[in-house]
């Protein structure tokens, strides 16, 4: 918490120059997302990133693919994982953690399998262990895998090394996408 805290003082100007980047940048869909994700034990709270997409849809009124409605500052902002860092807001009010399994959508919670299920037994993280091992890049199942190692392994020489192989993937821009999306493709469960 005091961390997150240091950190939130510490960007305060270059989180504030980068949410009117975004507010312009997003043709008015605003700076900042936020959504319902499930927490330590499946409790639901608001995960807040920057925004890296316009609100723009179709004819019909369905928003448009993520690759349509990405922009070239979301793309910028995504890759260097600049969107996750309002989530140091979740980490200082106790949401979230520095490490641990990143949280995902609350529809997949009744598609865990008992094993997968267990990556709530942590808070989750801005970073992860599947984060720092391929992020977007790998299977479904991988991640899944990864996040109950953590679980079962966590310690401060993993945090350590997690954090480490963060910074590093960052740099190296690796695992921003899937093969098949901009993106990730959703969970559908183990079928």
């Amino acid at each position: 918490m005091t961390a997150s805290g240091f950190a939130l003082l510490i960007l305060a100007i270059p989180l504030g120059v980068i949410t009117l980047w975004l507010h312009f940048a997003n043709k008015g869909a605003g700076a900042f997302f936020t959504q319902e994700r499930p927490g330590k034990d499946g409790k639901i709270f608001k995960i807040v990133k920057f925004k890296s997409m316009t609100d723009e849809r179709d004819a019909e009124g369905r928003l448009l693919p993520d690759a349509q409605r990405l922009t070239k500052v979301g793309r910028f902002v995504r890759s260097t994982s600049i969107d996750e860092l309002p989530q140091l807001w979740n980490v200082f009010i106790g949401d979230m953690s520095l490490i641990g399994p990143r949280p995902l959508l609350p529809q997949y919670l009744p598609l865990y399998s008992t094993e997968q299920a267990r990556r709530h037994e942590v808070r989750p993280g801005i970073t992860g262990y599947a984060q720092s091992h391929g992020r977007n890049a790998i299977s479904w199942a991988e991640k899944f895998r990864l996040d109950v190692y953590y679980v079962d392994h966590c310690s401060f020489a993993l945090d350590c090394s997690i954090i480490w192989s963060t910074i590093r993937g960052v740099i190296r821009r690796d695992g921003i996408s899937s093969a098949t999306s901009a993106t990730m493709e959703a969970f559908n469960g183990n079928n």
